[in-house]
């Protein structure tokens, strides 16, 4: 791909030495990138992550809804139906 267009779509600016230093970079990454391509995946199943994830979501139960207080009333320092927290000045 040309460094040029890739500075483009980046929003870069650089420099002629950037840009054949980048030039260099970028033929290595492409020569690992086809290296990768060697490699017998046919038995391999794609993935979308490495690790088994399963679903965590909990039951959906109803249940009591709460209250204007009942949150208010769960706090560590409330008074008169307000929350109560440290000054800041």
């Amino acid at each position: 791909m040309d460094i040029e267009h890739l500075a483009k779509l980046a929003s870069l600016k650089l420099t002629d030495a950037e840009k054949k230093k980048f030039s260099n970079q970028m033929g290595t990454i492409i020569k690992y990138i086809e290296k990768l391509s060697e490699l017998d995946t046919e038995n391999v199943e794609p993935t979308a992550h490495v690790l088994g994830l399963n679903n965590v979501f909990r039951e959906d139960v109803a249940t009591e809804p709460l209250t204007d207080q009942s949150p208010i009333n769960d706090s560590p320092a409330h008074s008169k139906g307000h929350y109560e927290v440290p000054k800041i000045i």
